[in-house]
């Protein structure tokens, strides 16, 4: 999306000015452009989530930042979360562009931000990662993103943010949005729907210059599935968008075929491996029998981005999620959000509802 191009280019921007002053010291003279980034962001979730820079010690250390939703707000005075708050969307640890934050998120001071607070987004302007909990409560490095390979490629690409924002933009803003999300509930169709559409935008995003010889037999499943034919520079590009729908969307689908099988209690934890032997229709497990394998998940770096959609699913409140309609209806239900959130800019046609088909 154009915003999210806007907003990367305005935070690389900011980043490099202060830099070529060479007055800046190398971490602290750079948190009002990572604040101002995701205020930008954080002002169009739903709901509100403000960032607020150096917070007071609450047993575990003074935090650089710290992520308020607005319902933790005086309505009165905006400037201060209610008396007693502690963030509701987990604290940030920032460090200079030459420290190794996955270094500083297994240090001791990351564990005890953990401990109190159980989110914490570790981050050196650069490189992210996103510290949360697994199903037994233990800490876990949920999802990370990386726009540069070190401090030197990190400034060369900033000299040209706009060029820099083109390139990481889209999937940078993603990443961050999805972190300030993360601890939010997930009970809607429509809330789960975006999730795993930015997790396939993500992924169509890495594809989509890739070399995929390997994914011959694959596409000709699809096109003999779909009635169609990728032909040309925009066939191909939307075989690769086509692919990754139908991965993304297929794993939902087999998550709801999972979930009838168990109670909306148990503890039990689908993954995406489980999809191929949920999805009973024909022509599904065929394409996932050759798409889901290490030989392709592997080299197109599908693999963690599918691990995060698995993570995602498996903190549904199934109860209320399958409480609004008929657990027979989910895909149904999921299906619009879905499409209307992966393709933002609306290019769908009826190639695209026929993915449906493959599924149901």
């Amino acid at each position: 999306m154009k915003e999210n191009v806007q907003l990367a280019e305005a935070y690389f921007k900011d980043l490099r000015d202060i830099h070529q002053t060479g007055g800046g010291v190398k971490e602290e003279s750079y948190y009002g452009s990572l604040s101002n980034l995701l205020n930008s962001i954080g002002k169009n979730l739903k709901p509100q989530v403000k960032c607020i820079i150096q917070l007071i010690n609450r047993g575990a250390g003074h935090p650089d930042g710290g992520l308020f939703t607005k319902e933790q707000w005086d309505q009165g005075n905006e400037q201060s979360p209610l008396l007693g708050q502690v963030p509701s969307r987990g604290v940030i640890e920032i460090k200079a562009t030459s420290d190794d934050t996955w270094v500083t998120a297994d240090g001791e001071q990351v564990s005890k931000y953990w401990k109190k607070y159980q989110l914490v987004l570790v981050t050196n302007y650069l490189d992210f990662v996103l510290i949360g909990k697994d199903q037994k409560g233990s800490p876990v490095k949920l999802e990370s993103y990386r726009v540069a390979s070190s401090e030197t490629d990190f400034w060369m690409k900033a000299a040209h943010p706009l060029k820099f924002a083109q390139d990481y933009g889209e999937t940078f803003i993603e990443f961050l949005r999805r972190a300030m999300l993360q601890a939010a509930p997930v009970s809607s169709p429509r809330d789960l729907a975006w999730f795993l559409a930015s997790y396939a935008r993500t992924a169509s995003a890495r594809i989509e210059d890739k070399d995929i010889p390997a994914m011959k037999s694959v596409r000709s499943a699809l096109e003999a599935a779909l009635g169609l034919k990728f032909e040309g520079d925009k066939g191909e590009h939307f075989f690769r968008s086509t692919l990754v729908q139908t991965i993304f969307y297929g794993v939902f689908s087999a998550w709801v075929l999972w979930s009838r099988k168990r109670s909306y209690a148990a503890p039990d934890i689908f993954t995406w491996h489980d999809a191929l032997w949920e999805l009973k229709v024909p022509v599904m497990q065929a394409l996932f029998g050759q798409i889901v394998t290490p030989a392709h998940v592997g080299p197109l770096e599908l693999e963690d981005t599918l691990d995060w959609a698995s993570s995602t699913l498996n903190r549904v409140d199934r109860a209320s999620f399958f409480s609004t309609f008929e657990e027979g209806k989910a895909v149904q239900y999921f299906y619009e959000p879905f499409l209307e959130a992966v393709f933002v800019k609306s290019c769908r046609s009826w190639k695209y509802h026929k993915l449906e088909l493959l599924v149901t």
